[in-house]
């Protein structure tokens, strides 16, 4: 049973470095696929909303078709998370998301787009709102989309 902790008003059953290490695994999981069933563990699947770059918002089932485009495009995909700053029952990190760029990326901030072969790291700073349970309800995600863009080879970036 996961230990109790006390930040701010708040009372959460996981301590600060049970939430890292779920964070973690569920970012592992989402980059990887390997297993949609202990995925979904990691996230309440009703509530769950994304904030992402240029006034993008989805929910769960959007964050996992993203994921999915992700997969399908970029081989040897990787995950790290660096600095980690937790209060209350949210969370702050860097993330560094690696692939090979080897087939059609559908859902790239400009569109689809083809393939360049080039190693694409996707750079991100994210905020993450945990329920009392443990699981992920909120993320906001911002990053350089011009800089990713030009990477992944888009014309015009």
């Amino acid at each position: 049973m996961p230990g109790k902790t006390h930040a701010g008003d708040m009372t959460q059953r996981f301590t600060r470095n049970e939430l890292v290490a779920r964070l973690i695994r569920a970012g592992e999981l989402e980059v990887s696929g390997e297993d949609p069933a202990e995925t979904a563990t990691y996230f309440d699947r009703e509530k769950f909303r994304f904030h992402g770059p240029d006034g993008f918002e989805s929910d769960y089932a959007g964050l996992t078709a993203y994921f999915d485009s992700v997969r399908e495009a970029f081989d040897d995909r990787s995950i790290r998370r660096g600095i980690v700053v937790a209060e209350g029952d949210h969370m702050a990190c860097q993330t560094w998301i690696e692939g090979t760029f080897a087939r059609e990326f559908t859902q790239s901030p400009a569109g689809p787009l083809p393939p360049n072969g080039e190693r694409i790291v996707f750079d991100l700073l994210n905020i993450f709102r945990f329920d009392d349970r443990g699981r992920l309800v909120e993320e906001w995600v911002r990053t350089d989309n011009r800089s990713l863009l030009r990477r992944l080879g888009a014309e015009g970036s």
